[in-house]
């Protein structure tokens, strides 16, 4: 496909990434590391660790596994944590030996930990110790030699520490350690030294396991050479918005996370941000009262996190004067969610797009412009195409699947030859499995997924669309839509509705939707319910919605 887009392009943009000074993730880390030193580079419960101590905890952590666990360049590390000081330091402390980073949800079950942990072969675990009651069960049945084992109140500087260990002690079930693991806290106070480990661009850095929304989880082989184009990538697109040294962002999205792992952590490392990691945003009081205390610049966050923070009545009083950008990703963002952001904070939703196998960020909307729904422009050498079933590519405005190809791409999936074949193209795009379109001036559109898409009597139906158009109503919290099947159509279309106001009827959304949805697209049943199921980053498992039919 030509490249209308860069006719779109801010002025400050390039088409083209130019030859990165930096070949590795290790290599972004000491540069930022040394250069920004005594500046903050995170900040948990009020505790605050420098670029320069993140630097000297890391190589210790680094030190550690290399001369006393023996573990080498390829070896692979399950970190199975929430954002809390001890992940960064784990991360970089990995990738600084040429160890392979496999990101584990904390919030996994036995069987999905186990699946992950032979799946990958890991032998080695960095844990959380709330979390050992779901390893445990299943720690025979898999390679792991090593269990690491952390501690909120790790790295928190007294009085902080303290509390946080009292607090534990008596409202929760205090968690038996074997003396077989190793704590983190006895890692980090070690005086192991090391010589630098030569790490390649062509080194995996990740095997990021997918979300896993419709069946089983595979992994994405991420290098460091796709990490590092996408973090240039993003530099490029913002480069005359962010200042070095003097931005603050608020972490709430998981690190385990890509989206939140290559922006959050990697990013704003890079250009020596201080990062604010939200252990729990479900904890709306202690989330805003951060919010509260802290000057910040930049927050990421998906649609659902937008809309919570929108429902506190003191998030008014958050010090957002000097918030320069909001960025929305890992869903799609509503229009009516942005418009109610803007109207709060004044800013701005800047909505992107990504995928797991894309590092993530495949395109992202010119920060400041006014929210239309679009996912943005594809980002400098990064090659986009839309096509049919018969792998055509479709005309301008014409709806088929996104296809991508770029630097930030995978190289395949980690043990699934079949798989990786089946999602690249002949010519080398990766088919994302999203339904997409473009206009002409270059801006993407996602009109949904590919395998979401519903056949009510002959119609392609999005959910997406039917979602954001019931998402206007007044009371409407939420809502998610599912296809069921139905001999007279095909497919009948099934809308789920959490609503804040019990007056509301079905009426009342059936009549609304006759209003503004063409006929085929009007769901033939609603069913208000108290949460819409989702996934850790906020997707809506449409699997489980179906499974309530």
């Amino acid at each position: 496909m030509k490249k209308i887009w860069l006719e779109s392009y801010p002025n400050h943009v390039p088409s083209e990434l130019s030859d990165s000074k930096f070949n590795t993730i290790s290599e972004i880390f000491k540069y930022a590391s040394d250069k920004f030193s005594n500046l903050v580079a995170f900040s948990n419960l009020g505790s605050n660790l420098s670029f320069k101590k993140t630097a000297l905890l890391s190589d210790r952590f680094s030190a550690f596994f290399y001369n006393i666990l023996r573990i080498r360049k390829g070896d692979k590390v399950a970190v199975m944590l929430p954002n809390l000081l001890t992940f960064p330091i784990s991360f970089f402390g990995c990738l600084n030996i040429g160890a392979i980073v496999i990101n584990v949800n904390p919030l996994s079950k036995s069987r999905e930990v186990k699946n992950l942990l032979i799946d990958s072969s890991a032998e080695s675990i960095v844990i959380l110790d709330k979390f050992l009651s779901e390893l445990e069960p299943i720690l025979s049945e898999t390679k792991i030699k090593n269990v690491i084992v952390c501690r909120p109140h790790d790295l928190l500087n007294f009085p902080m520490n303290v509390i946080v260990r009292t607090l534990l002690f008596f409202k929760t079930k205090v968690n038996k350690i074997d003396n077989n693991y190793i704590l983190f806290r006895d890692i980090v106070r070690t005086k192991e030294k090391m010589l630098p480990i030569p790490i390649s661009k062509n080194d995996i850095a990740l095997l990021q396991y997918t979300g896993g929304t419709t069946g089983k989880s595979k992994a994405a082989v991420l290098t460091h050479h796709n990490l590092v184009s996408n973090i240039s990538q993003l530099q490029l697109w913002v480069d005359n918005i962010l200042l070095e040294g003097k931005e603050t962002i608020i972490t709430a999205l998981p690190m385990y996370h890509i989206f939140s792992l290559t922006v959050n952590l990697l990013f704003f490392y890079k250009i020596g941000s201080k990062n604010i990691l939200i252990t729990n945003p479900r904890d709306l009081k202690s989330f805003v009262n951060t919010l509260s205390k802290n000057e910040f610049t930049v927050i990421t966050a998906v649609n659902t996190l937008f809309n919570l923070l929108l429902t506190s009545t003191k998030f008014k009083n958050a010090r957002l004067k000097s918030l320069k950008f909001s960025v929305g990703g890992g869903m799609a963002v509503l229009k009516s969610t942005a418009t109610r952001w803007k109207r709060v904070t004044g800013c701005e939703i800047t909505q992107g797009y990504g995928l797991t196998e894309t590092s993530p960020i495949v395109a992202v909307n010119p920060v400041g412009t006014n929210f239309n729904g679009s996912i943005g422009l594809p980002l400098p050498s990064t090659e986009i195409s839309i096509r049919d079933e018969d792998d055509n590519e479709v005309p301008i405005g014409k709806s088929g699947e996104l296809c991508v190809k770029g630097p930030q791409v995978m190289t395949k999936y980690w043990n699934r030859d079949a798989e990786t074949k089946d999602s690249f193209s002949s010519d080398g795009f990766f088919k994302t499995g999203d339904i997409a379109k473009i206009d002409e001036d270059g801006y993407l559109y996602i009109v949904d997924r590919k395998k979401d898409m519903i056949i009510s009597s002959g119609f392609n139906v999005y959910p997406n669309e039917i979602e954001d158009y019931v998402s206007s109503f007044q009371g409407v919290v939420e809502c998610g839509v599912v296809g069921k099947s139905d001999i007279n159509r095909g497919e009948s279309i099934i809308l789920y509705v959490v609503r804040d106001n019990q007056r509301i009827t079905e009426t009342d959304i059936f009549e609304h939707c006759k209003k503004g949805l063409t006929i085929y697209k009007q769901p033939k049943k609603i069913v208000f319910i108290d949460e819409i199921p989702k996934n850790n980053v906020g997707k809506i498992l449409r699997r489980k919605l179906r499974e309530m039919n």
